[in-house]
């Protein structure tokens, strides 16, 4: 017959109680490239979390400690084989869920890693904006970096749970309630903190979790700050600025490539229809300033992404690039027919600083149909 013993501390199920929710929140943001920012500070908090995990299996805490943990393979291959058997009674953390726990600290702190890298080289936001400006090539490779390393983690998680789940419905284990209540019906000595790991606990937790709402509270914090500036094209080339918004929008000169921009500035008498002529001296001008400003030559994720979305192709309607198709694929044809839009070139309807050159998915505010 056995007792029920004090198995896991309240730091060790605050802890649990936070990874579940910011893993969650975490994971369903993930989908919505307006709420990046959302989805890195959780990123954020999830790392925190994770690295008093780490420290906290080298405190002296009985159960939660990596020493206590059982790692033998033959142990593990023996449980993970005898699933629907009467398995052997682990008073803390068997063979599969020890291994889960490394794993899982490993692959998330990788993710976080992976993730802020990314953050700072495809938008040019947080610790790592300045990676933009230099390595931008490569955000690609630290994107599906980042996505290994999270669908991995959720794997892991997911593997986890589901041993949890088949326990308790298969031997009626307790284990679920044993992290919410802390006791276990086991035999095995109580867990007891010391006064230093009580107040270490607390400290770290109480730290993530106000860090967390900072974050929330103050986008602009320098871990998600948008390093992006507005820019003012009228002190930057007046002529650019006056000759082109005074027929319509002005367009970011890094949504087309130099090709796209030489081709159109070749043949402004027949500009869409109509006959946009200028002098030799300012077409000259203006011409080189978007060479020099076009996709080929610029550090936006946009740039990147229509440059290769075109390869060798080219087009002087930026609407009619393989990239700007696909972004806007899923957008209600009755959203580009309404009155506050009606046409697809009126990018500024949705991005309202568009004709300062920025277009990040954090400031899009698509209309109603």
């Amino acid at each position: 017959m056995t007792n029920q013993s004090y198995i896991w501390s309240l730091a060790t199920r605050l802890f649990h109680i936070l990874l579940i929710f910011t893993v969650s929140v975490a994971y369903i943001v993930s989908d919505f490239e307006k709420l990046l920012p959302l989805h890195v500070a959780f990123g954020y908090t999830i790392a925190l979390l994770f690295i008093f995990r780490m420290m906290w299996g080298f405190m002296n805490v009985k159960y939660s400690k990596f020493s206590n943990f059982n790692f033998s393979i033959k142990e593990l291959i023996y449980y993970m084989t005898h699933v629907f058997d009467n398995k052997k009674e682990y008073v803390g953390h068997n063979p599969a869920s020890s291994w889960a726990i490394i794993t899982m600290i490993v692959l998330a702190l990788l993710t976080a890693i992976s993730g802020t890298l990314t953050y700072g080289t495809q938008e040019g936001m947080g610790i790592f904006a300045f990676l933009n400006q230099t390595i931008f090539k490569k955000m690609e490779l630290f994107e599906e970096l980042h996505e290994f390393f999270a669908n991995a983690f959720m794997l892991v998680v997911g593997v986890h749970i589901a041993g949890v789940l088949l326990d308790t419905l298969l031997h009626k284990s307790d284990v679920i309630n044993s992290m919410i209540t802390g006791y276990k019906n086991t035999q095995g000595s109580e867990v007891k903190l010391t006064l230093f790991q009580k107040v270490f606990a607390f400290i770290w937790l109480a730290s993530s979790t106000i860090f967390l709402l900072y974050m929330l509270q103050n986008p602009d914090n320098p871990l998600l700050a948008d390093t992006n500036q507005k820019i003012d094209y009228k002190q930057e080339h007046t002529l650019f600025y006056e000759e082109c918004s005074s027929c319509h929008l002005l367009y970011p000169p890094f949504l087309l490539p130099s090709k796209s921009w030489s081709t159109m500035m070749d043949g402004l008498e027949n500009h869409f229809g109509d006959d946009a002529s200028l002098e030799y001296a300012d077409m000259r001008s203006i011409k080189n300033y978007l060479l020099s400003h076009s996709a080929n030559n610029s550090t936006k994720e946009s740039a990147f992404y229509i440059l290769q979305s075109l390869k060798n192709n080219s087009t002087i309607t930026i609407t009619k690039t393989p990239y700007w198709i696909k972004r806007h694929k899923n957008i209600d044809i009755k959203i580009f027919k309404n009155e506050e839009v009606s046409k697809k070139s009126n990018c500024k309807s949705c991005h309202e600083n568009f004709e300062n050159g920025l277009i990040n998915d954090k400031d899009i505010k698509v209309p109603k149909a």
